[in-house]
């Protein structure tokens, strides 16, 4: 399905001249505190599309609200959005990248205030444009496309359709992982992003990510809060333990010294030290004087190298450090099947994904209960940050398998885990 244009929206006219049969369908009766058949939430970039469906709909004798006529003034929108939804049978979504950045997030940020709305109200999902990442909470709905030659016709099915017979078409809760399982979440945005982001290539620090507001969408998802935190402080810690020294001056100043004390001793003729080096007034030898000397040189030389990398490759070090705090993380985090991870120093991918059956996978291979639990947590520790990133960005470093052991439509755990082995030549 092709994206729409603008240029398509006159087309749309088309799309939408598709004529309806209204007298088929039974235009349902508002009851109670119901003042329209359906609450429609767009972004303002798909208005033109929208408003033709509703000038259909409305033709039809279908009562709309949407926020530009039906919004009171003075009020927030968040207290109007409550009040549509409450005073809707139904709510519709048209889905579009920029209604997933902008009014979804909108809706998923207080979900605590909609929630009760909405789990009494059928969502009606339509996917205007092919490649949407479609919201975690309505991943497991029907969606009607936009493109379907019949698809007004289909709309005005659902819409005249009573409640009580939609009740399966109500946003569910976090509970049957086979629904959810290996679904993206909202990535985790470092607090000091802006600075990261304007000393570049020069950055020298770790993202720091809150601990003390858990994001609303995690707050379904995981039970023990405090595991949450534990995971984001695992991360945070890398700044404060594994970028010693911090300031750039200061790494500077050590790279030189580091520099002077290699030029030193290799200028240090060997000769020049056999006369130090004497047990029981017998001179060592100068092949094995040669060779401690050597290894002694060797310290400053792994101390140099390392210090190059401080210096010259610090990103690259911070994201893995990083990735390694993220993999620890994970081993907290896996219990409430949420995993983590990062390409960068300032975004953490999230991802809800069920490894039991992959455990278990594990518990067959290894005979041994607890080796195969052991067996287990080093995965995670070697390779959960990485499947992590995979996940969220739909994308191996290897063939994906034509089926899958665990997660229907993607790659599990233990595949990856096992594909990941092979091209490192472990096993």
């Amino acid at each position: 399905m092709e994206p729409i244009s603008s240029q398509e929206t006159a087309g749309t006219g088309s799309m939408l001249a598709v004529p309806l049969s209204p007298s088929v369908h039974v235009i349902p009766t508002l009851r109670d505190v119901e003042l329209y058949h359906v609450f429609i939430s767009y972004s303002s970039t798909d208005y033109q599309w929208t408003h033709s469906l509703i000038s259909q709909l409305e033709s039809c004798g279908l009562q709309i609200c949407y926020h530009e006529r039906d919004f009171i003034p003075g009020r927030t929108v968040l207290e109007n959005m409550s009040d549509c939804i409450q005073q809707s049978q139904k709510v519709l979504l048209v889905l579009s990248p920029e209604f997933v950045r902008s009014r979804w997030c909108l809706l998923e940020a207080n979900m605590s205030l909609f929630r009760d709305c909405l789990e009494r109200k059928p969502i009606v999902p339509v996917l205007l444009e092919p490649g949407v990442s479609v919201p975690l909470h309505l991943c497991h709905l029907t969606y009607l496309d936009a493109k379907d030659p019949d698809f007004l016709n289909k709309l005005l099915k659902v819409l005249c359709t009573p409640n009580q017979k939609l009740r399966g078409s109500t946003v569910a809760p976090f509970q049957p992982p086979s629904i959810y399982n290996g679904k993206v979440l909202q990535p985790l945005t470092a607090i000091n992003e802006e600075d990261l982001i304007a000393d570049g290539i020069n950055s020298c620090d770790a993202g720091t990510f809150t601990d003390m507001e858990i994001p609303d969408q995690l707050r379904l998802v995981i039970e023990d809060k405090e595991k949450y935190r534990r995971a984001v402080r695992m991360i945070n810690d890398v700044s404060q333990n594994k970028l010693w020294p911090h300031p750039p001056w200061l790494r500077l100043l050590l790279l030189i010294i580091v520099v002077v004390l290699f030029l030193l001793i290799s200028m240090i003729p060997v000769s020049y030290t056999i006369p130090l080096f004497t047990q029981n007034n017998k001179v060592i030898p100068p092949d094995l004087l040669a060779f401690s000397t050597s290894i002694f040189a060797c310290i400053p030389i792994v101390a140099f190298i390392h210090c190059c990398q401080l210096v010259f490759d610090l990103k690259k070090y911070i994201v893995r450090e990083m990735q390694k705090a993220m993999c620890q993380a994970n081993m907290i985090l896996s219990e409430e099947k949420v995993l983590m991870g990062c390409q960068s120093n300032s975004k953490i991918y999230l991802v809800y994904v069920s490894l039991d059956s992959c455990r278990h996978e594990f518990a067959v291979t290894f005979s041994e209960q607890n080796l195969a639990e052991e067996m287990f947590q080093r995965a995670l520790l070697y390779f959960s940050s990485g499947y992590a990133c995979c996940l969220a960005k739909k994308h191996f470093p290897f063939p994906v398998p034509s089926s899958s052991r665990h997660l229907e439509g993607g790659v599990c755990f233990c595949q990856y885990v096992s594909e990941q082995l092979k091209r490192e030549k472990w096993i």
